[in-house]
């Protein structure tokens, strides 16, 4: 006589509509750097503002349908999302400011080493990442490689501003990760509304140390502050930790890199500016990339999939 044992539970597929919400969250970030391009308002002024109308769009919905859950949050889960939003405040106090220190070329290539330190830091915390993750983790940044090119200057300015783009891609990694580990048990809402919280609150400080102004713009500058807030805070990075849940910090920083080339051809679309001749081969190299570390996340579902089939034939399968 034989006693049926529960089955382990399968790990879940990831749902299409995810890849569809990261495509729709890549071209929101994509209009980041044209948007800001054409703000006159100063760097951090621009980082606070776009987390401060975020937290402010969210704030109803946040109070009205998931107080219960805010109040409930664990001292950990607060720890982990305070830990992101500082992150978050860290990467665009970092790499903003370099855009006028160092090129944009070198300052946008620097910034997207972002899934070379989130890899970097699963392995460090015991993870083995699959070949296909680094040999698509590495093709995807040789992609905006090509199309940003290797423009670098040696003069004191242009190396700190080199130094700052470097920092604020592996503060984007440890946001990424942050966000990743958080949303296991929190809900989009409550983690995103505590995390702009958090960097707008840090942003306000380094607006105000730096002395910057805050509020003297025109209407067409608050328009355009607005419309920031609306496409790359609301709909791209809200929807990127909407998606990091189930796709992973991989597979999500990865195809943050799409950012390069999609903002490249907005600002050919909406600013005039004739993208590189590039442009499309990167985009090609870059989502090849992804693809690879796409499919290494599934190979790596399917692993214990077939494990649990093995384990029931092994149990009465045939008779």
């Amino acid at each position: 006589m034989t006693t049926a044992t529960s089955p382990p539970p399968q790990p879940t597929a990831v749902p299409r509509t995810d890849f569809v919400l990261l495509g729709v969250a890549i071209a929101g970030v994509s209009l980041s750097a044209p948007l800001i391009a054409a703000t006159a308002a100063p760097a951090l002024a621009v980082a606070f503002w776009r987390n401060a109308f975020a937290v402010g769009a969210l704030t109803p919905v946040a109070w009205f349908r998931y107080r219960a859950r805010l109040r409930a949050l664990t001292r950990r889960e607060v720890g982990l999302t305070i830990g992101a939003g500082l992150l978050l405040a860290l990467h665009f106090g970092l790499w903003l400011p370099s855009l006028s220190m160092t090129s944009v070329a070198s300052s946008t290539a620097l910034c997207t080493t972002t899934p070379i330190w989130t890899t970097l830091a699963l392995r460090l915390r015991g993870h083995r990442p699959p070949a296909l993750v680094w040999s698509g983790t590495l093709a995807a940044c040789v992609g905006v490689l090509l199309l940003t090119g290797v423009d670098l200057s040696l003069s004191p300015r242009a190396l700190a501003g080199d130094a700052l783009a470097l920092g604020a891609g592996i503060a984007a990694a440890g946001y990424v990760l942050l966000g990743a580990e958080v949303r296991r048990s929190v809900d989009t809402v409550p983690y995103t509304y505590l995390c702009y919280g958090t960097a707008a609150v840090a942003l306000l400080a380094a607006t105000l140390l730096s002395g910057a102004e805050l509020t003297s713009y025109s209407g067409a500058t608050w328009l355009k502050l607005g419309l920031l807030t609306l496409t790359a805070q609301l709909i791209g990075h809200s929807l990127l930790n909407r998606v990091v849940a189930n796709l992973g910090a991989s597979v999500t920083s990865t195809a943050i890199l799409l950012e390069t080339p999609g903002a490249a051809l907005i600002a050919a679309l909406w600013l005039g500016q004739r993208p590189p001749a590039l442009a499309y081969p990167a985009l090609l190299v870059i989502l090849a990339g992804l693809a690879l570390v796409v499919r290494a996340g599934r190979t790596s579902r399917a692993a214990p999939e077939q494990a649990v089939r093995a384990s029931r034939c092994a149990s009465g399968c045939g008779g």
